[in-house]
């Protein structure tokens, strides 16, 4: 029957890849429920995560207060599960930012070579002069400590080193027959560019995008923990980091479990990109 037949579409083999590997299968899944939890957190969040409850100052974990509550009485918990959306959302858009351009970027400098090439490369060796961190804090600096700004600050200070790794990648396409064959018949360098080399690199792209937003979810609690983040009240891991780092003795639990979160949901993702690393080019 159709319908028992196993499913070969080029578009489910990756999917079927995935679920064959124990690695990428169970990575996966569990960055699954994270998302899941990203979106449904606000939903089912026992508490509101703004509201103080004046009785329950720095409560350790309890039937009412899970992760129990922060310096001026708030829930961890509450906070933790509206926090997960704000952190991934920054992480993803930054991501997505350094995707695009740093693809373009790449690409673009792998096709057209020559002083294009050499003129775009050393602006990005500059850049990638200055640790990641530093130039993020240097743009946030200018633009201001705000969600969005911390979201820029870590796309722009992304895109050098992802453009770098894609025009490698990219270079290995550029003699390729069918690249000169689309030359040949007078293609445009736009479809080329769109049709030829990107297609052809995408499983580079999935494996370092999957990296990039580990490195992503990092640089926005790194960000947060320093106040540069999204500002109070709103619930982030790396704000809520800082907020405990004050208190270990005393309340243990207010660092503990954003650390937590942060640590699971950044090897998670790592796991994830070495998983499909693995996939892509088994030889390595």
């Amino acid at each position: 029957m159709f319908w028992s037949r196993k499913w070969s579409m080029p578009r489910f083999e990756l999917w079927e890849k995935i679920m064959q590997q124990k690695k990428a299968k169970y990575s996966f899944l569990m960055m699954l429920c994270i998302v899941l939890l990203g979106i449904i957190g606000p939903w089912i969040a026992p508490h509101d995560p703004t509201k103080t409850y004046y009785e329950a100052f720095m409560q350790g974990p309890s039937k009412d207060f899970w992760l129990g509550t922060d310096a001026i009485g708030r829930d961890i918990l509450s906070r933790m599960l509206y926090g997960t959306r704000v952190t991934l959302t920054v992480a993803v858009l930054a991501s997505v930012m350094t995707f695009v351009a740093g693809t373009l970027i790449g690409v673009t400098c792998a096709y057209l070579g020559g002083i294009v090439d050499n003129l775009i490369m050393r602006i990005m060796d500059i850049m990638l002069a200055l640790p990641g961190i530093v130039l993020a804090l240097a743009i946030v600096a200018v633009l201001g400590p705000s969600q969005e700004n911390a979201m820029i600050a870590i796309g722009i200070s992304s895109i050098p080193a992802f453009s770098i790794l894609i025009r490698g990648a990219a270079l290995s396409i550029k003699q390729s027959g069918y690249v000169e064959a689309s030359r040949s018949i007078g293609s445009s360098n736009w479809w080329i560019i769109t049709r030829q080399f990107i297609p052809n690199i995408s499983n580079v792209l999935i494996v370092y995008t999957t990296m990039f937003i580990g490195s992503a979810i990092l640089g926005t609690s790194a960000l947060g923990f320093i106040g540069l983040g999204a500002q109070p009240p709103t619930p982030e891991w790396g704000t809520m980091l800082n907020e405990g780092k004050n208190y270990l003795r005393e309340a243990w639990w207010l660092a503990t479990f954003p650390g937590l979160a942060i640590t699971a949901v950044v090897f998670t993702v790592y796991l994830l990109g070495d998983a499909l690393r693995d996939i892509f080019d088994p030889k390595s």
